[in-house]
This record gives C-alpha cells, structure tokens and sequence, in this order.
C-alpha cells in the first residue's frame, strides 16, 4: 500500500456484530476504521470486543484510527455522568484497540451561547484532557453543527472557528483538536478550505463525509425557506474537491485517517449503501494519488 501516512477508511458502529462487520469491511479494501458508539460505552465488554478487533483484522493492513463517542458530557445528571464515564472508558481503552484518537461531540448546556458554555467545558473537558494526555490519547472534537448555533443549542459547541479559538485558549494543550469534515461547514454556506489551511495543524482526524449545495435554492428561497438547500454526501458524489483537501493536508503535515461517514448520502443509501462507499474508498484512493510509486533507488 505505502499511502499508510493518510489512510482511507470508513466508520463502523461499536455493536456485538462489529468483529462480522469489519472482516466484511477490510475484505472490500478499507484502510481503517474509526469504531462510533451512540450515548453509552460497554464498559465492562471493551477488552473482549478489542480483542475481537485485533483477531478479525490481524494480517489485514487495516488499522482502528479512532474510537468515537456521541453523547452531552457536559450535562448535569445522569445523562451527563454517563456520556463522562463513556470518554474515559474510551480514553483508558484507545491503547487496547492500537489507536490513539477519542473523538466526539463536546457537548453543551442547552441553550447557552458558546461563550457562556467555556466555563463548563473547560471543567468538564480539562480533566478529560489531561487524563488523556496521561495515556498518550489524543482528543477531537467533530465540527458537526446540527441545530447549533453561536447563540443557541443543545449537543455541541465546536462548531466554527471561533468556537474553536475559544476551545484551544480554553484548554492549551497540544492533545487536543478537532474531528474535521467540510459537510458540516458548507451546510452553512462556509468555504472549508480556508480554514482547513488555517486549523490543519489541530486536525486530528477527518471524516469523508461531503456536501451538495443548491445555490438555486439559495437564491429562491434562501436557508431559512421550506425547501432544503444542501444535504450530505459519500465523497466523490458531492460539491467538494478531495484531491485539494487531502493537498491541504499533506502541506499541513496531517498523517491520519479520513473515515468515510456513510448512511447519510440520500441517493446511495439502503441497497446502494455500500456501492456508493466502495465508490467513494475509490475516489478517496485517486485523490490521494493513485497507486503509490517507489521512487528510483
């Protein structure tokens, strides 16, 4: 292979199948996965499904880039103690599964503007932080805005730029940085590749997942109108041009994984799952800059 400085992977969910899923997976020619688990973590089942892990992929050339958490560790009650215990359960088991990254959602106090929520993520995540540093683990934070805003939300702040500066003043240490797609951003009408130049060197891992802008809508309607003006897509079917992005990379020194993030592409989906993920590994792999060839000895 000899691109394993950025790989090309996809996502798969943490779930009792997952050892059926991967053999399935590396045998259609991921590179890497990134194992996503929704609110809890099996706290006592993550030794087991590590080694179910490492046995499926021995002698495959993949590699676990990242475990994922998707929860609010920034509530009050139980809720938030759980979505806290799930990042430190992952933080203390990144070793097991040979990877180095936790990524997830900051969370938020529902809402709170970004500014006003600073002091409870720096109390929540400082700890977090350190306890990661501790164990040599590195923290991303994804970029996904779902219904957040600068002024309002509920599950995640780490949503912009200057969010982002508010985060790393918040927490100045160098395990700390972002979980980065350009999806998110041009579903609010922002150009990704100036601050992908800007934050490389805080882009810790990357999701493949793109976007289709329909700038007719746009005009008609604007992007508070009732019909929708942009909606995701597999890498090679949308808006985005991945031979700058992983460019931009490169030149920033980025060495990692970009995970496609499938189910989400509304026209390869159920039956055509799969056919569009295996497309956009595909077009990832070209972008990338096709077969790797040896230099001259």
């Amino acid at each position: 292979m000899f691109h394993d400085t950025i790989r090309i992977g996809t996502l798969v969910v943490g779930r009792p199948s997952l050892a059926n899923d991967l053999e399935q997976l590396a045998a259609l020619g991921f590179e890497s996965f990134s194992i996503t688990f929704w609110g809890t973590v099996p706290k006592t089942g993550i030794k087991r499904l590590a080694k179910q892990t490492n046995d499926v992929l021995a002698g495959t050339n993949a590699v676990i880039s990242s475990l994922a958490v998707f929860t609010n560790p920034m509530l009050d009650g139980e809720e938030g103690k759980v979505g806290r215990e799930a990042w430190r359960t992952l933080i203390d088991s990144a070793h097991l599964f040979g990877c180095d990254i936790v990524a997830g959602f900051t969370g938020r106090v529902p809402g709170r503007s970004i500014p006003d929520n600073m002091s409870r993520f720096r109390k929540v995540h400082g700890p977090l932080a350190k306890r990661a540093a501790d164990r040599g683990v590195r923290i991303a934070f994804e970029n996904c805005t779902r219904t957040d805003s600068w002024h309002t939300g509920r599950r995640n702040i780490a949503i912009s730029p200057p969010a982002w500066d508010l985060i790393f003043d918040a927490i100045p240490t160098d395990n700390v940085g972002l979980e980065w797609e350009p999806a998110h951003q041009m579903a609010n009408l922002i150009d990704p590749m100036p601050q992908l130049r800007k934050y490389v060197k805080k882009i810790f891992h990357v999701h493949g997942k793109d976007a289709t802008v329909l700038w007719d809508v746009v005009r008609e309607h604007g992007v508070n109108g009732p019909v929708p003006f942009a909606f995701p897509r597999t890498p090679g079917f949308g808006d985005s041009n991945w031979t700058d992005i992983i460019s931009e990379l490169r030149r920033g020194g980025f060495t990692g994984s970009i995970d496609i993030e499938g189910w989400h592409d509304p026209v390869y989906r159920e039956k055509l799952e799969m056919t569009g993920q295996v497309r956009g590994l595909d077009y990832l792999r070209e972008c990338r800059g096709g077969t790797f060839v040896p230099n001259p000895a």
